[in-house]
């Protein structure tokens, strides 16, 4: 494995955990004058180039078609732009197999809610930054001292 490729991969797999963490992201259409909204991603650490949502089908995402989703980790020292293609997930194990007391909370019908639907979100790529999280980057920020691009953290364009 080539040092980028290794490098990347490391970067991929920091994504990974830092969504299991916490799932949330912003997810918009490409092409869409509709803004952006927030989801929470139903991950599953054997499905490392997919997640779902759980929407209404009068979503503005839910038509599906090629999709971004935006990530910011708990702590802030990771960020992804994640580029996709949404799709209607039909398969009732997957669709059971992520459905829990707070996704029932958000519809009015619980899991038989005619108007409940689950998407998949198949990853392309993604664009990921992770932050310098070290004492002497954070005390450059703190006293307006300029950071070098090498003192600014990791990043990383992975297909995925």
């Amino acid at each position: 494995m080539q040092v980028d490729q290794q490098h990347d991969t490391e970067i991929r797999e920091d994504m990974w955990k830092a969504m299991a963490k916490s799932p949330f992201v912003m997810i918009g259409l490409v092409g869409s004058h509709d803004h952006s909204e927030p989801m929470t991603a139903q991950l599953d650490p054997d499905a490392n180039s997919e997640f779902w949502f759980y929407c209404n089908k009068d979503n503005r995402i839910a038509k599906g078609g090629e999709a971004m989703a935006q990530f910011v980790s708990k702590g802030h020292d990771l960020f992804a732009c994640i580029h996709g293609t949404l799709t209607e997930e039909t398969r009732p194990e997957i669709f059971d197999k992520y459905w829990s007391n707070q996704v029932e909370a958000w519809f009015e019908g619980g899991k038989n809610d005619p108007n409940v639907m689950m998407l998949r979100f198949d990853l392309k790529d993604a664009e990921i930054w992770e932050g310098d999280q070290s004492l002497s980057g954070k005390f450059k920020m703190l006293t307006g001292q300029t950071i070098k691009p090498s003192e600014a953290g990791s990043h990383a364009e992975v297909a995925l």
